[in-house]
């Protein structure tokens, strides 16, 4: 089954390939069909991830996988959160949003770094599917002082997860990061639900 990822973000695209490798489903970028990103005007990550597939569903006529994610930090009252991609102000700058971060919690200690990654998929089988499978996924653990490794993309060098072995998440290979990362718990989920769909 092809299916069109709403998304102009490469590491996304290739992380998201990798996870549902030899499931049956092949993710085609959004660019391939001249498909530009579209405005993210939801409050929420359903509601962005909706607008996303909905878009890329009707320009490109293929299904379509909307992913909307963002780190949130908790003595931040969830910031980023929905704004995590443009954090800094420029949409995609994971250099400046990182150093956003980092500046904002410059004083706060170990105890009150904790943080999840948060991560939202819809699946449309049309444009107009009124009814979407959406599965959802999160990542808990801290904001690291500095960055570490040269793995993964966005806030993956200063995310240290809870269940990564004392590594960051820039430190993880992909495959371990594949089977325990928000975005692999959100597609374990959608590919459970995927069984009863008809297209």
């Amino acid at each position: 089954m092809k299916l069109v990822l709403a998304s102009g973000n490469a590491g996304k695209l290739i992380e998201m390939r990798e996870i549902l490798a030899g499931g049956g489903l092949e993710l085609v970028a959004q660019s391939e069909f001249g498909v530009a990103d579209v405005e993210e005007t939801g409050s929420t990550f359903v509601e962005n991830a909706l607008l996303k597939a909905r878009h890329a569903a009707r320009v490109s006529g293929l299904p379509a996988l909307g992913d909307d994610s963002g780190i949130c930090v908790e003595a931040l009252g969830g910031a980023p959160g929905l704004l995590s991609a443009r954090y800094a102000g420029e949409h995609g700058n994971a250099q400046a949003n990182i150093t956003k971060l980092l500046d904002a919690l410059r004083d706060v200690p170990d105890a009150r770094r904790t943080a999840h990654f948060h991560c939202t998929i819809v699946l449309l089988r049309h444009a107009d599917d009124p009814a979407p499978l959406i599965a959802e996924g999160r990542w808990h653990g801290a904001i690291l002082h500095s960055p570490r490794g040269a793995h993964g993309f966005g806030y993956d060098p200063i995310f240290l997860p809870d269940d990564g072995g004392g590594l960051g998440a820039g430190e993880l290979d992909a495959a371990t990061k594949n089977r325990i990362s928000h975005r692999a718990l959100a597609l374990a989920r959608l590919r459970a639900m995927l069984g009863s769909l008809t297209f």
